[in-house]
């Protein structure tokens, strides 16, 4: 892939080049997670452009994939988040907005019902995946943990 020196790699573009050398190299993203040293959730969507990498992170996810030097680099910038970097049109995707869109009020009352008036926090936020055997097909458990945070009255 050519890159412009003039044009510099934004992290959109390092994500779509991570994609295809982890592809190429038939890696998984737990060997990834583990290299760089946090968590699978974490680093999948840190080299997917959604959160910030340390140098030293950049550097052993590119030793691992195999990256140049300026993929490493869009590594360490700021993350692009929003609806800029998700594709709705994956069909995963639009389920999980699918399923905000149907039980998004249910959470948001539930919550406000619970904790009091305020939002949960994607900064101080958990995410976590697992696979639970079902005789009826496997379930996929996505725990969401983010701190409450009140809303203050001044």
């Amino acid at each position: 892939m050519f890159v412009s020196p003039l044009t510099p790699l934004d992290r959109l573009g390092a994500a779509r080049i991570v994609l295809a050398q982890k592809k190429r190299l038939g890696l998984r993203w737990d060997a990834v997670a583990e290299a760089v040293g946090a968590s699978l959730e974490w680093s999948t969507s840190a080299l997917l452009g959604q959160q910030t990498m340390t140098r030293e992170q950049a550097e052993t996810a590119g030793n691992l994939l195999d990256l140049d030097a300026d993929v490493v680099d869009a590594l360490t910038l700021p993350p692009v988040r929003g609806a800029a970097a998700v594709d709705l049109t994956d069909p995963l995707v639009y389920r999980l907005s699918e399923m905000v869109q149907v039980y998004g009020t249910t959470i948001s009352e539930l919550v406000r019902e619970e904790f009091g008036d305020g939002i949960v926090s994607a900064i101080d936020f958990e995410l976590d995946l697992a696979r639970v055997p079902d005789p009826k097909g496997d379930r996929a458990v996505i725990t969401l943990n983010g701190k409450f945070l009140p809303y203050r009255v001044w």
